[in-house]
């Protein structure tokens, strides 16, 4: 099949790229998740567009799936993260900051510390994108998971800072962290997201009280 744009998403869509191959038939449960999120994402922007005049706006629009091909990303990037508890791809790349670190002792850390222990952090870092995944794709807690993947990201960009073959642009990096913080300041889970859903139906999540209803009134 030839390699383009459009072979890459139906690929990724059919669970037949290289990385959703490699985990055997693991990869159709894996895809099941990820078509499971993707239609409750678009569910929930139809009623939200549905139930509120405020959200049928371009602008609303665009923030939504630019915020959803976020997530998508996300997920697919997730996709090599597997097999747990550390993929092969995984490790090598962790490995990559103890010498490409912009830093002595984040490049110390991560030998010393992480390495180590890759058995728990390899599932620590795949939960970790499938929440940044789930949380883009639906719009939920945008804002609260949104400033953990801006740490995130800003960890990769200063662990793998330095130049190495194979070669990383360290704004790649950065450009991701970039948008991660625009969704955290513009809330963009109030765009056709969960979080526009809850904050308009459910009273505790509008008026920011209890515990739960305070926690995605901030976090959304």
């Amino acid at each position: 099949m030839p390699k383009n744009p459009f072979t890459d998403v139906w690929q990724f869509l059919t669970a037949t790229t290289g990385d959703y191959l490699r985990l055997g038939n693991w990869r159709f449960l894996i895809l099941a998740l990820f078509w499971a999120l993707l239609l409750a994402g678009i569910a929930m922007a139809f009623q939200n567009w549905r139930e509120d005049p405020a959200q049928r706006t371009g602008r609303h629009l665009g923030i939504w799936l630019v915020r959803v091909l976020i997530g998508c990303m996300w997920f697919e990037g997730m996709l090599w993260k597997l097999p747990l508890p550390a993929s092969d791809g995984l490790q090598y790349w962790t490995e990559q900051e103890t010498t490409r670190a912009a830093f002595e002792f984040h490049s110390t850390f991560v030998k010393d510390f992480v390495l180590p222990y890759m058995s728990v952090f390899g599932p620590i870092v795949f939960l970790a994108e499938l929440t940044f995944a789930a949380s883009m794709i639906l719009g939920l807690a945008v804002r609260f998971v949104g400033v953990l993947a801006l740490a995130y990201v800003l960890q990769l960009w200063l662990g793998i800072y330095r130049p190495g073959d194979p070669a990383e642009w360290p704004w790649s990096y950065m450009f991701l962290a970039m948008l991660m913080f625009l969704f955290v300041l513009e809330g963009a889970g109030r765009s056709l997201g969960f979080d526009a859903w809850l904050r308009r139906n459910v009273p505790a999540v509008r008026d920011g009280k209890g515990l739960i209803g305070r926690f995605f009134n901030i976090a959304g």
